[in-house]
Order: structure tokens, then C-alpha cells, then sequence
């Protein structure tokens, strides 16, 4: 079918031809340029209205310079380290990626370098095609029976673990956002991190890179795993201390690992290279047949939509919207998400609800971007690449549900947001509210009065209420060099528990936030950062 519109896609990178296939049919031309230098790319780039791409062509601040009509970039995959996506937010471009069409392959691929791993399947069939017959040097071990412990239970993770059980393994996840609702659905026990260690025989990285997961498999996590302990990594190469798991290796504490993923890539030098307990492959989590049509169709899906319908999916960044709707709803939106990203912080363990309530004139606003925004901002502490498009699957995956309720005005507020979810430590809280500039600020937290403004840096502190607590904070931090700028406080009632959250110039360090928890009367600690602001 010939193009209808005056739309034109420009698929800059080999990928299946069901990509520009669907947007013909959808009416849209669509052109297959691959292989494109920089400059070839900024000469043509100004005469379409979207781009897809996979991980070779990169799409830097003068490829987005230059496209003057540019609305929508898609990738075909789940990276998009190769789009600069502040210079395409900042020009109104969205950016959308395609997160669930290679989750079965990753999965696969995963399931198949363990199976390798326990027979060594790799250097056995180079020793057969070199005329050897080494049967007892490759002897294997089975994988029935055996305790596979899964780090990241999304989706990916999820398909490992269904998988995994049907070859009669025992499977256990780490996931700080898995219920035990989901993992009894799944079939799996879930587990704390250093239990899963020193409990599993083989172990699977499925967790996004975030603040919390990088080098999670490091010199301590990996003496507390089990001896003779099997990994593999088809997730994120950062996920990994290099140094640790090499010295790991090589004195049989790990006896065998595997690795789809590398800090640098292409991965033309590593450590693990001729390792001889040690399999490599060049990043073929998604590189099936199928799933490359899938992420491909996925992307030209998406951006059909976007451009003949203004519907987004699986947005990295969320367009701007217009009308008098989206501008009284942006700054609730800005409030929302801020007092989410808060609440995400505050948690440690599995959540399986999160409650929203809405007071005063916000209830009457469009809650479900304001809800989305709030869920987003709930799971960004956790999870890379979350938006308000992608979160309810992300929520889905991890058992998480949303309610909302609405109530009139209370107090000195007219309108408000309240926050509360309920772990296995504790119930927390959050409320905030607009001022008359428009500017979201905290009112209350955990059922205690607490006027703030939000900064970038931010020091949560419970203590018991004691003569004296306020100074010694101020020494220790005066101490470390850090500048105070807000200090605010909330308390029940004189002499029992308090709340000190301060604003901070820089994000305290370790060493200062350790001799803050230290203090007499402290109870809990938490470093805060927002990236809203």
C-alpha cells in the first residue's frame, strides 16, 4: 500500500523489513537508510518526522540539532544509551524503546548458557572437533534438583524462573519489589539477597542498573555466595565488580560463570577472555529471529500511532501535552511524581499496595496522569528507564497494585496528595500540597506536621526527642562539610519520636550519613535525591 500522508520514517539501521512494511500499510513512507555516517545522517535527518533506530546509529545533540520536523525516535530494543535523550526531550521529541519484545529470548539465552555452564558444553565440543575424547575431564553436574537463585524477578526474571522450574529446579528471587503474592504465583520463594547467596547453586542476573545494583555481585556478596557457585549475566555488565568475580574465579569459589553482557561494548578485551571456566557470548540476549522482528514491528507500531494519533508507548520521555488542562495539571503532576520518588526511597522491602488519596480541587483534576506520575515516581528509586507509560507493567510484574480514593479538604489545606504503603518494617506516609506559586511542598510525613520545600539532596532522620539531637546533627554535618539548606522538623508530642528532614547544598557522604545513624537517640536514617527537580 502506497503512503497516505505526508508522514516519512527514516529506519536508519538493519533491522527485519516488517518495520517499514507496517508503516507503509499505515500509510506512512517510510525509508531504509542504513549504515549512514554522522554527517550523512545530519544532511538528511530535517526531512522526517520519525526515526528508528537500533544501537548503531547514534543519535547525538547534532543529529537532533538538525531535525527541524523530527517528532518521535524509537529503538528498536531496550537500551538507549545511543540516543541522547535530554537533547530530544528538550526539543520536544519523544523517545520510546520496545521493552517487552525480546524478554523470551533473554530469557532463553540465559536458561541456555546454564545449562552450558553445568556441562561444559563449549570446551567439550571444541575438544570433540580437535579429534579428543575427554569424557571424564568434562564431567557436569545436573541442574534437576539444584537451586537456581534469580536477582531481578521482572520479566525477564520471571520467564527464567518458569523455565527453570520445568527443568525440576529449585527457584528463588531477590527483588525488593516482588510480593510474596507474585512469587507464589510465580512458584518461586522469595528471598533476601545474602539468604539467595548462600543458598543457590546457579545464579541469574535479570536486575535493572540502577544506584542500588551496580557491582551487586562484588568482593563481599560473592564470599557470601555458595561454594562452587554457578552465574550468569545476560542483564547488564555493570552489575558486576570485574576484579572480584575474577579472583572469585580463579580460586574456585565461583566455579563457573557466564556472560552475555560486559562494561564496554563491543567487548573487544576482557579479563574474563581464555578464562577457562568462563563462557563469553557478544551480547545475543535479544538476537533470535523472532525477536528482532518483534522489536521491530514493535517500534514501527509505536511510532504510527504517535504520529497519526498522538498515543504514546513505552515513552523513555513523555512529550509535552497542550491545552489549559495540561498546564493547571503539570505542576500536580511535578508534586506527584516528587512525593512518589519520595515514598520509593523510604521503602526496602516488597510493597504490595500503594495507596493514593486525593483532597480538595486535585481530585477533581485528570487523576489517572496524576496517579501514573505518582506510580512512576514511586518505582524510579528502584528501576532504570521508568516513565508514566511504562510503570503499570513494571508495577504489574512486581505484584504492585494502585488504589486511589478521594476526600474532601482537611485542615489548613485545600488540597493535598497523600501517599502510604505498608512493608514489612513499617507503614509510611507522605503528603504535599501547592502554595500559591505553584510550587509542590511536604506538609506532612509519616502522620507528623512537616512543612519543607523540596532540594535536590535531602536527610530523612527519626530520632527519639532528646535535648541536644539538633546540635550534634549540625556538628557532624558542619564537620563533613556539608551545608545545610532547609532544616525542618515534626514531632507527636514532646520527649517521643521526631522527624528531622533537611535540605542539603551536596548529597552527604557515606562516611557523614554512617556517623549521623551513629548518634545518640537515632533511629533511622535516609539520603534522599531527586531527579524532578
Amino acid at each position: 500500500m502506497s503512503a497516505k500522508s505526508n508522514l516519512r520514517v527514516l529506519v536508519a539501521d538493519k533491522m527485519s523489513a516488517a518495520a517499514p512494511a507496517l508503516l507503509q500499510e499505515a500509510g506512512i513512507a517510510a525509508d531504509v537508510k542504513t549504515g549512514m555516517t554522522r554527517d550523512e545522517l545530519i544532511a538528511c535527518i530535517d526531512t522526517y518526522d520519525g526515526l528508528i533506530v537500533r544501537s548503531a546509529t547514534k543519535v547525538t545533540p547534532p543529529v537532533i540539532a538538525a531535525a527541524k520536523r523530527l517528532k518521535v525516535i524509537g529503538r528498536a530494543g531496550i537500551g538507549v544509551d545511543n540516543i541522547d535523550v535530554p537533547a530530544a526531550t528538550a526539543k520536544g521529541i519523544a523517545v520510546v524503546n520496545t521493552p517487552w519484545g525480546n524478554s523470551v529470548t533473554t530469557a532463553e539465552h540465559a536458561l541456555a548458557l546454564l545449562v552450558s555452564l553445568a556441562r561444559h558444553i563449549p570446551d567439550a565440543n571444541v575438544s570433540t572437533h580437535a579429534g579428543k575424547w575427554e569424557k571424564s575431564k568434562f564431567e557436569g553436574v545436573e541442574v534437576s534438583g539444584k537451586q537456581l537463585g534469580i536477582i531481578g524477578c521482572g520479566n525477564v526474571g520471571s520467564i527464567m524462573a518458569n523455565r527453570a522450574l520445568g527443568l525440576k529446579m529449585k527457584v528463588a528471587a531477590y527483588d525488593p519489589y516482588l510480593t510474596e503474592e507474585r512469587a507464589q504465583e510465580l512458584g518461586v520463594d522469595k528471598m533476601e539477597l545474602d539468604a539467595l547467596l548462600a543458598a543457590s547453586d546457579f545464579i541469574s542476573l535479570h536486575a535493572p542498573l540502577t544506584d542500588k545494583t551496580r557491582h551487586i555481585m562484588n568482593a563481599q556478596s560473592l564470599a557470601k555466595a555458595k561454594a562452587g557457585v554457578r552465574i550468569i549475566n545476560c542483564a547488564r555488565g555493570e552489575l558486576i565488580d570485574d576484579a572480584a568475580m575474577v579472583a572469585a574465579l580463579k580460586s574456585g569459589h565461583v566455579a563457573g560463570a557466564a556472560f552475555d553482557v560486559y562494561v564496554e561494548e563491543p567487548a573487544k578485551e576482557s579479563p574474563y577472555f581464555g578464562m577457562p571456566n568462563v563462557i563469553c557470548t557478544p551480547h545475543l540476549g535479544a538476537s533470535t529471529r523472532e525477536a528482532q522482528e518483534n522489536v521491530a514491528r514493535q517500534a514501527a507500531s509505536y511510532l504510527a500511532d504517535y504520529l497519526q494519533h498522538g498515543i504514546i508507548h513505552a515513552a523513555i520521555n513523555l512529550p509535552s501535552t497542550g491545552g489549559s488542562e495540561a498546564r493547571h495539571l503539570r505542576p500536580y503532576i511535578l508534586l506527584g511524581g516528587q512525593l512518589g520518588e519520595f515514598l520509593g526511597q523510604m521503602v526496602e522491602s516488597a510493597v504490595s499496595e500503594l495507596e493514593i488519596e486525593y483532597a480538595g480541587e486535585v481530585q477533581t483534576l485528570n487523576r489517572r496522569a496524576l496517579s501514573l506520575a505518582i506510580l512512576a515516581g514511586f518505582l524510579r528509586p528502584q528501576l532504570s528507564n521508568v516513565n508514566a507509560v511504562n510503570a503499570p507493567d513494571l508495577a504489574r510484574a512486581r505484584g504492585l497494585t494502585v488504589s486511589e480514593k478521594t476526600s474532601p479538604s482537611l485542615g489548613a489545606f485545600d488540597t493535598y496528595i497523600r501517599l502510604a504503603v505498608k512493608t514489612a518494617r513499617a507503614k509510611r506516609s507522605i503528603a504535599g500540597t501547592l502554595f500559591s506559586d505553584k510550587l509542590p511542598r511536604i506538609i506532612q510525613l509519616m502522620g507528623l506536621d512537616v512543612k519543607a520545600d523540596w532540594m535536590a539532596n535531602m536527610l530523612y532522620v527519626t530520632n527519639e526527642d532528646k535535648p541536644g539531637f539538633i546540635g550534634a546533627l549540625g556538628t557532624v554535618l558542619g564537620r563533613h562539610g556539608v551545608n545545610i539548606g532547609s532544616f525542618n522538623l515534626g514531632r507527636a508530642k514532646s520527649g517521643r519520636d521526631a522527624i528531622a528532614l533537611l535540605g542539603l547544598d551536596a548529597r552527604i557522604s557515606d562516611a557523614a550519613l554512617a556517623e549521623v545513624q551513629a548518634l545518640e537517640n537515632v533511629v533511622e536514617t535516609r539520603r534522599l535525591s531527586f531527579s524532578l527537580l
